[in-house]
């Protein structure tokens, strides 16, 4: 069975990906929203509190359960908490250990680092707590590119992942924290990232736990630099029959009893099992990229193993 593109890996160069520019998005899609006129009248109060209880009766998924919006973050934050410390065999098990060809491969499609005579890039790695990703980049633009200089900030909602991440860094040539720099953070606010401040942002196996996917795609167009490139890796639905049903049962039979005997905490797998299934297609996702104001190239996305992982870009323009 063949793990990576059946084509060879051919990087599609950070440069090239800046470069690719169909049309000029139109910049009344962000406008701001005008602020209310301040006031104290009964029927203000009325409409705040009214906002307020229709903003408290929206829902969203949390695995197949449907839970008010504003209690995914705290649910998330807990699962995560829950599996900060076995992350990575957490992943193994989702990906059968492919995900460390995966990220390399991501990493090296998006080809980080100084060009010569370029300045260092600003980067930042979303939902990227434990470090793995922002790692492998740093370690592409030091030993492909000679740069030294680039840096990543890593964001995460979860604290605890975060630790698990800054405590690997000290393990590494990065262990001085010149060049990474960890920071919890909202992906759908950003608030501590200014807008057209980053070179380049990426996320992997991240987004699908978002609350609002179109709220977070939108705060990474506005912090990225014009040309700046947008960087998704994520499981997806697998475009083989046969396989994806080999997949499924894989998935709601074995990784959460794996979950249960390995970590003790059955509940945490099937979330996230439950979260890819309820993750949109590739080409829906294709879609909610482009409706943040990304520029795409062809499709929008490549296709791992057959579809059980997919990378999508765009371009800030």
């Amino acid at each position: 069975m063949a793990f990576l593109p059946r084509q060879p890996l051919r990087p599609s160069h950070f440069l090239r990906l800046r470069q690719v520019v169909h049309r000029q998005v139109s910049s009344a899609r962000y406008l701001s929203v005008p602020a209310p006129p301040l006031g104290n009248s009964n029927s203000e109060t009325n409409l705040g509190k009214e906002q307020g209880t229709q903003a408290r009766s929206k829902t969203t998924h949390f695995g197949f359960k449907d839970v008010p919006e504003y209690e995914k973050e705290d649910l998330v934050r807990e699962v995560f908490s829950s599996v900060a410390k076995s992350y990575d065999v957490m992943n193994d098990f989702m990906s059968f250990g492919i995900h460390r060809l995966w990220k390399d491969h991501f990493v090296a499609k998006l080809d980080p680092g100084r060009r010569p005579g370029g300045e260092p890039l600003s980067i930042l790695d979303v939902a990227g707590g434990t470090g793995d990703i922002a790692f492998r980049m740093l370690d592409w633009a030091s030993d492909i590119h000679n740069d030294h200089q680039s840096k990543v900030l890593v964001v995460d909602i979860n604290d605890d992942m975060l630790k698990e991440g800054h405590k690997r860094s000290l393990t590494t040539r990065y262990g001085d924290g010149s060049r990474i720099e960890f920071k919890v953070q909202n992906a759908e606010l950003l608030d501590a990232v200014p807008d057209n401040s980053q070179d380049l942002y990426t996320v992997a196996f991240g987004i699908r736990n978002f609350t609002n996917i179109p709220a977070a795609l939108r705060a990474a167009h506005r912090i990225l630099k014009p040309g700046g490139v947008f960087a998704c890796l994520e499981f997806s639905k697998v475009n083989v029959g046969i396989l994806d049903m080999i997949y499924q049962q894989y998935s709601f039979n074995i990784i959460p009893l794996m979950g249960q005997l390995v970590a003790a905490d059955r509940d945490s797998y099937q979330y996230l099992v439950e979260s890819i299934a309820r993750f949109p297609s590739q080409k829906e996702f294709a879609g909610m990229i482009k409706d943040a104001g990304f520029e795409i190239s062809g499709d929008g996305y490549e296709d791992l193993t057959f579809g059980v992982a997919a990378i999508h870009t765009g371009v800030k323009v």
